[in-house]
Formats: C-alpha cells, structure tokens, sequence
C-alpha cells in the first residue's frame, strides 16, 4: 500500500494516477475537506494566476468552456470533480504525528491522531508519499515587539470588510497585492509592506512568457516580458517598488519565487489610494516604526508573507529527501525521489503544472519498483 499525506491538488493527483494504475493507496488529510487552502483560506475574489492549460491535473483537463483564467469557485469544483472522477476518498481529520521507516520490515510506519474520536491510528505502507506541498504552514515573520496575540493579526486568510479602518497589509505577492486592492475597494485605508524585490507583470505578459518558453530560451523570454512590465508599469521605485536583478521567469525557476500579478494594484498605488511601505523595523505598543522612520498605528494587521514546510517535524527518517527547511535537497527535475520508498509531490516550485509531473513520475515509478519485484 501507498500512503499520502496531504489531500491538497498533489496529494489527489498523485492517488488518482496510482487508482489508474491499480496500485492501493490511502490520502490522509488534517483538515476536514480536501484542498483546505483553497476552501478555507484563501480570498474570494482569487483566480488562478496561469492560464487553464498549465493548471490542469493529470488525465483530466478543464472543461472546453471553462474561463482561461480559472475562478477560486471554478477551481474548487474542477478538484472535487477529479476527486470523485477517479474514486479518491480521503480519510479526514487525520493528523500526521510521525512517519518512519522500520528496516525489519521495509515499510513505513505512519502514526495519526484522529482529530474527532483523539483516538490514534496506525498506516503501514511500502511507500510514502508527502503530499503537503510547500504552502503547509503559515509564516509570520520576527518583527520586534510584535504581540502574535493580539486579534489584529491576521495570516493568509480571507479578510472581512474593513470600511473606514487603517490595515496594513505585510507582503506584496500575489495574496499580499490582490487583499490590499479589495481592502481599497471596501473602504479600508490600505497600505502594503514591499519587503523584497518584486516582478509585476500582468496575466496576459505571464502567459505570453509561458508560451514562448517552449519554443525559446528563458533569457529571451524574460528581456521580451521585462520590456513589456516597464513600458505598462514605468519605474516602480517612483512607488516603492523595486524590481529584482534577476529576471522574472529566472527568478521562477532557480527560486520558485512567482512574479506579481498585477490586478489593477498599480493603478491604486499610482493615484495615491494605497501606500507603499519598507521593511517594518519594530512595533512598540501598537505603533509600527519602519525602515524609513515612519510611524504609523493600525487596526489591522495582515500578514501575506507566505508559507513553510513542517514536515521535518514529523517525518523522522526523511534526510535522504528533505533539508532542515523541510524542501527537496535536489533540484527539479530530480526532487521527488528519496530511499527507501519515499516520494513528495507539490514541492517542485512549479505551481499546479509541477504536481501534474510529480503525480506521474511517482506513481510510474512505484509500479515500477512493483513491476521489478514481481509484485
């Protein structure tokens, strides 16, 4: 039996491909549904920020008639389609204590508390597949002073409406930029930290580049694209933007790190309407002083600074695949595969397409691996 951990697109991906194959499986999720973050944290107004062709799970793409640019609706409805599509029936409220690889027996030994009885189940597997991805476990950054238990703070989540109210906004990626701008539409008096260097690029030049990477080199590709960000954008250091050194699809792929993507932001930072903010240096009785010395106070706080891996946490035997930080030690194309049985799908840094390959090449690897011993 194979045992995935994580009932996110990677974990339902890689158990479809293996139902195909006729290869025993189970997904164990924490959650109480399947693609939590996307049903239970994200905003409502997101879209999927590359065009439908490269979002697609394996063997079953989108409907003909579907959006090119998926909705957050639209997506969630195409995930729990291709999870009755293929007979994936995860088991919910599990949460994954600790995996490790018992060498008498050359299985995985999975241990998982059930979060609605707080009984404990044991998973016995040949195979283990980590299937929780990249963006498992909210971040929120060491700012000094900052009381992590005050309301204020708020991680990754969708946001109430805030008219009239001060928020600041931590994070000028795509979550950061997309709840500043519908912060601005519902009233709120919105500001965004830019901590980092940042790519913005709008949804046309991003699929334009993913289309001529298959026929051109990425360093073309990203002087076409740049180009086309000056001449749409301007100067962005006039807003307090900086872009990086290295160009956007680069940077996309020795890092994982996504250019930003425009949604009429730029418009609103223009005219004055949201403000742009450095790095914040310290919080002193609800007071934020940042790098350039301004103090502001703020009502709320939203903290859209990304994710972590925890699965250094729980998997004990591991380091063949995983580094301290809980990614692959190798680089794509080669990160999926460990020893001893161990695979992890969702961490390429490829978006949705990187889960289609991933789901793939572990579950032909495994019948692979079956095939050669006869079972």
């Amino acid at each position: 039996m194979v045992v995935i951990v994580g009932a996110g697109p990677a974990g339902l991906a890689t158990s479809a491909c293996l139902n195909l194959l006729c290869i025993p499986n189970v997904v164990l999720e924490r959650e109480d549904c399947s693609a939590s973050l996307r049903k239970k944290r994200s905003y409502d107004r997101l879209k999927l920020h590359l065009a439908k062709r490269f979002c697609q799970l394996p063997h079953m793409p989108f409907p003909s008639d579907a959006p090119t640019f998926m909705p957050r609706n639209g997506f969630i409805e195409y995930l729990d389609n291709y999870a009755s599509h293929f007979s994936v029936d995860p088991l919910y409220n599990r949460v994954v204590e600790s995996a490790s690889f018992e060498e008498h027996s050359g299985k995985w030994l999975v241990i998982a508390k059930h979060m609605l009885s707080n009984g404990v189940e044991e998973y016995v597997g040949r195979f283990l597949v980590v299937a929780t991805g990249e963006n498992s476990e909210g971040y929120v950054p060491e700012i000094m002073g900052l009381d992590r238990g005050r309301s204020c703070i708020l991680i990754n989540m969708r946001v109430a409406k805030s008219c009239g109210r001060d928020v600041l906004v931590v994070g000028c990626g795509n979550s950061g930029m997309e709840i500043a701008y519908d912060l601005s539409n519902w009233g709120a008096r919105a500001s965004i930290v830019a901590r980092n260097p940042v790519h913005v690029l709008t949804k046309e030049m991003v699929q334009l580049g993913m289309t001529l990477l298959k026929y051109i080199p990425v360093d073309f590709v990203d002087y076409i694209v740049l180009m086309l960000s000056k001449w749409n954008h301007g100067h962005l250091c006039e807003y307090g933007l900086r872009r990086p050194t290295k160009r956007p699809f680069y940077l996309k792929k020795e890092t994982g790190r996504s250019p930003t993507i425009d949604v009429r932001m730029m418009g609103k930072i223009k005219a004055g309407q949201i403000q742009v903010l450095p790095s914040i240096e310290k919080v002193t009785g609800g007071r934020f002083e940042f790098q350039n010395r301004k103090v502001n106070q703020f009502d709320v706080v939203v903290f859209a600074t990304g994710y972590k891996s925890p699965v250094r946490k729980w998997l004990k035997d591991g380091t063949s695949l995983f580094n301290e930080d809980g990614m692959p030690k190798k680089r794509t194309p080669d990160h999926w595969k460990g020893e001893n049985g161990l695979y992890c799908a969702g961490f390429a840094r490829g978006g949705l397409l990187g889960i289609l390959n991933d789901a793939k090449n572990i579950a032909d690897d495994i019948c692979k691996v079956l095939a050669e011993k006869g079972d």
